[in-house]
């Protein structure tokens, strides 16, 4: 299935490490011209020029702290100059799981760090949204997919989720307000999925536990295991990129405000 995304010019913040970098990796298959963004530039841009020479595609590095809105501001100024605008925006831009100082008890919780996550996820997003919204909607045209994950549906993670939820709700918001522009805004829950700290992880569990690497995600993605789901195995970043590269195209008018649950069937609760 054609997407109709080449030619079409993208952002993905969160780009050299991860599942924004596996977007970032498959929008410029499909022949979109990229901008990664995180604030280490040199390994920024030793990823695009791995990800330029992996795809054949333009993809260009572009240094900028989320947290700071000039920051965020000049470097959108800057993609749409050496890109020829932007089209696409992909929000994936955090620390996995939240600052380890903000996730136990709530009497552990040091409110700085907190408040830090906060800024990165959420307001990152929003400022790099409010940045592309006039240029969107200069052309009539726009694609703003927000990355978020599974926390906001878990208790326990006073960070994660509750920085998930916010995700959610803004997504809605501004698919209500932007609609009316050719601009659609989705979101997509990951929940636990293969980047490159898997391996390690798993070494480490499989370990402590005298197990292999294999044998610890099996056990642990077993439909009854606390974490397990419906395909028995980890969701693979690649995976998340699939069905961000069709939200973010010509095919998927129909889904706007919504959010897109890509965890392989984990869970039994219904969410209707």
């Amino acid at each position: 299935m054609d997407l109709g995304l080449k030619g079409k010019n993208a952002i993905v913040t969160g780009g050299s490490l991860g599942i924004g970098k596996a977007i970032a990796r498959e929008l410029a298959k499909e022949g979109v011209n990229v901008a990664i963004v995180s604030r280490s530039k040199d390994r920024l841009e030793a990823v695009a020029r791995d990800l330029s020479k992996e795809t054949g595609g333009k993809v260009i590095a572009l240094a900028a702290d989320v947290t700071s809105k000039q920051q965020v501001e000049a470097m959108v100024a800057e993609a749409d100059k050496q890109l020829g605008g932007v089209h696409i925006l992909v929000n994936s831009g955090s620390s996995p799981g939240g600052s380890a100082t903000a996730i136990g008890p709530i009497e552990t919780v040091v409110d700085e760090d907190l408040l830090l996550d906060f800024n990165t996820k959420y307001l990152g997003a929003v400022r790099a949204a409010r940045a592309v919204i006039p240029i969107m909607k200069n052309q009539g045209w726009g694609r703003i997919i927000n990355i978020s994950g599974t926390n906001a549906r878990n208790a326990g993670n006073l960070s994660g989720g509750a920085r998930n939820a916010s995700m959610v709700h803004m997504t809605k918001t501004l698919a209500v307000q932007l609609g009316r522009f050719g601009i659609t805004v989705n979101c997509v829950h990951p929940g636990t999925t293969r980047t490159e700290r898997t391996p390690s992880l798993l070494a480490k569990q499989a370990a402590e536990l005298k197990i292999s690497p294999e044998e610890v995600e099996k056990r642990t993605f077993a439909p009854d295991a606390p974490r397990g789901n419906a395909i028995c195995r980890m969701v693979d970043a690649s995976e998340i990129a699939y069905v961000t590269a069709f939200l973010a195209s010509e095919k998927s008018w129909a889904i706007c405000g919504e959010l897109v649950v890509a965890t392989g069937g984990a869970g039994k609760s219904v969410y209707y």
